[in-house]
């Protein structure tokens, strides 16, 4: 009885003062619906709807172009008849007339999506989907009721962009092919139908779906794709498919296919066309790259231990990249740390692909990333991109609207590995280099914006910054505040949550204090919901009664960890490290007194990686 007291005195503290977080309208109505709670958990009446797609595509690399059929089951899990369904093809941003960020050559621009047949629960729909942008609405002959399921039945086609985006050709004989297919948007709990248009800038929404996936290439042309590779041994000449096999339990890099073997024709089977056939269930987006000249190597990670479940680590890649020579090596590392270290979460997928490409981008179990010259940041590269698998690929983040709730997590990880693989200090150097400089010597309006701002409304080194930088170091802070252990748990209480669902920023916030089992909405609402920035002042430093009193102002107003340095008369020195709970009681002013019978010299503040805007006002001397 003491125990259920507890808890519901626990609950019961959070669902009050949650509510003084600022909650949109429609996310209210969700909470009252009882499809989300204010607890950190699913409500009671969750639901998320879902997919269960067969697709068949083929890539004709002469014409450079993708035809594909699917067979879709959708299934309305919802209370909601739907009169509609909308349809995505991410790839229509390559229209001439779709909205982008920025300036794009003519090789960029292609026709987009052109929907030969359509049909919906057995009827025929003329759909022209020439007029569709990135998503377009069917309205529906017969409505699906709740719980119901539809069959829907496309058959398209599309070109592949001559200058890649995160899709397209990336040379003459070797394709990226992301958002190949036609899928049917999210319907969720607070917002219905996902209608939100993508430009070059916004990454994605979707469900968790079962996939089924073929793909036919000519002969010579291996193919990579989410998911279990289901049929090596009809597409791989015998020698190949068991060195493929062998990788999947081996600690160092097999060299699966050779650049001599690509060459003389011994990798594929030596059919006309070959079909290469994936299975990946509950994923959001299934995708794939195909070369006739590309290297590929393997080798595998324990990432349970507790089972023996091992992960594959692939690569494929132009010979000459030096870089992608370490891909595998680089990719095991990852997978190991990110199993066992933080986010602390066994990979939850059979396998991961970097493939050669040039948009430094995020797929499940799959990144397409570029070469580069110094392979320090191209392991940090590769190590973002992987850390992505967590967020939004294990756990369905809405990364159009909430992007931070996904990049500023990969950000984090990436810095964590970092330390690992460069030490404290050269990782902290390159995060603060690469993630934060820019942000605070840029005193612009657009910066400050709070990172709660829907990432569709943010542009430019705004978006940037609230996305990954800003984000980042809301969670490193936290980190800092809680603790590693009680970190850790409460994050792990969080994604045990809300994996394979649709968390949005409310469900963090609500989870992180429940799973740390104190009211944090205090810091949410300092890093989240205001203006603020980083700036410390050191006011004064005074002595009286054998004690210094050291009078810090937060000029910036986040609640930041730092350190006071002490540099004594003797020449000794000291540090004391304050957590961002300094700021809790007084997010403007705090006094810090230091005992101490020696006389102090001089003093500075150091934020380390949360870097001040001024700080030649961070230093006294005495």
């Amino acid at each position: 009885m003491k125990k259920t007291i507890l808890f519901i005195a626990c609950a019961f503290t959070l669902k009050a003062y949650s509510q003084q977080l600022y909650v949109p309208r429609n996310i209210k109505i969700a909470y009252e619906k009882g499809t989300r709670s204010m607890d950190g958990n699913p409500g009671k009446n969750y639901w998320q709807n879902k997919g269960v797609y067969d697709i068949n595509v083929a890539v004709n690399p002469e014409t450079k172009g993708v035809t594909g059929t699917e067979n879709i089951d959708y299934t309305n899990n919802s209370p909601d008849t739907l009169k509609v369904i909308a349809i995505r093809f991410v790839n229509n941003l390559h229209k001439p007339q779709a909205p982008r960020s920025g300036f794009y050559a003519k090789d960029f621009l292609d026709s987009g999506l052109t929907i030969t047949a359509l049909s919906i629960g057995g009827l025929q729909y003329d759909e022209n989907a020439k007029e569709w942008g990135t998503v377009g609405v069917v309205r529906l002959k017969t409505p699906v009721l709740p719980h119901a399921t539809v069959n829907l039945k496309i058959d398209w086609n599309y070109p592949l962009s001559k200058q890649s985006g995160r899709e397209g050709q990336i040379d003459s004989s070797t394709f990226y092919c992301a958002y190949s297919y036609p899928r049917v948007s999210v319907y969720d709990d607070y917002n219905g139908w996902d209608l939100l248009p993508h430009s070059d800038r916004q990454e994605f929404y979707n469900d968790f779906n079962d996939y089924t996936l073929s793909v036919k290439v000519p002969k010579d042309y291996v193919v990579w794709a989410t998911g279990d590779f289901l049929n090596p041994d009809q597409v791989l000449q015998p020698a190949i498919a068991a060195r493929l096999k062998a990788s999947y339990t081996s600690d160092s890099t097999i060299h699966i296919a050779t650049l001599d073997e690509m060459q003389q024709q011994k990798v594929t089977r030596q059919y006309d066309w070959n079909i290469w056939k994936f299975r990946a269930n509950d994923i959001t987006d299934v995708c794939f790259g195909t070369s006739n000249h590309y290297v590929w190597d393997g080798a595998s990670a324990l990432v349970d231990a507790s089972t023996g479940r091992r992960a594959s680590m692939q690569a494929a890649y132009n010979y000459a990249a030096e870089d992608f020579h370490h891909a595998v090596d680089f990719g095991v590392h990852a997978l190991k740390f990110f199993s066992t270290q933080y986010p602390g979460v066994p990979y939850p997928f059979p396998k991961m692909t970097a493939f050669q490409g040039f948009a430094d981008m995020e797929f499940p179990m799959m990144v397409n990333d570029s070469h580069v010259d110094n392979l320090p940041f191209a392991q940090m590269l590769q190590d973002h991109e992987m850390a992505h698998t967590y967020f939004p690929f294990y756990m369905g983040i809405n990364e159009t609207r909430y992007a931070y709730m996904d990049e500023g997590w990969a950000t984090t990880f990436e810095y964590l590995i970092g330390q690992d693989e460069v030490g404290k200090e050269q990782a902290a150097e390159t995060y603060k280099n690469f993630r934060i400089r820019r942000y605070i010597n840029d005193p612009s309006t657009e910066e400050d914006q709070p990172i709660i701002s829907m990432s569709t409304q943010v542009s430019g080194a705004g978006y940037g910054n609230n996305s990954y930088g800003k984000a980042s170091l809301s969670y490193l802070a936290l980190k800092d505040l809680l603790g590693d252990d009680l970190f850790k748990k409460a994050l792990h209480h969080y994604m045990a949550e809300w994996h394979g669902k649709h968390p949005i920023p409310w469900d963090y916030f609500n989870a992180m204090s429940a799973g740390a089992s104190q009211n944090l909405n205090w810091f949410f609402q300092n890093w989240f919901f205001t203006n603020n920035y980083i700036d410390l002042k050191l006011d004064k430093v005074e002595k009286k009664n054998g004690a210094y009193t050291i009078t810090v102002s937060n000029v910036g107003g986040f609640a930041i960890p730092f350190d006071v340095k002490l540099t004594y008369a003797d020449g000794t020195t000291a540090a004391i490290h304050e957590t961002p709970n300094v700021w809790h009681s007084n997010e403007k002013q705090q006094s810090i007194k230091i005992p101490t019978s020696k006389t102090i010299k001089s003093v500075q503040l150091d934020g380390g990686i949360f870097m001040d805007y001024t700080p030649k006002d961070n230093v006294w001397n005495g």
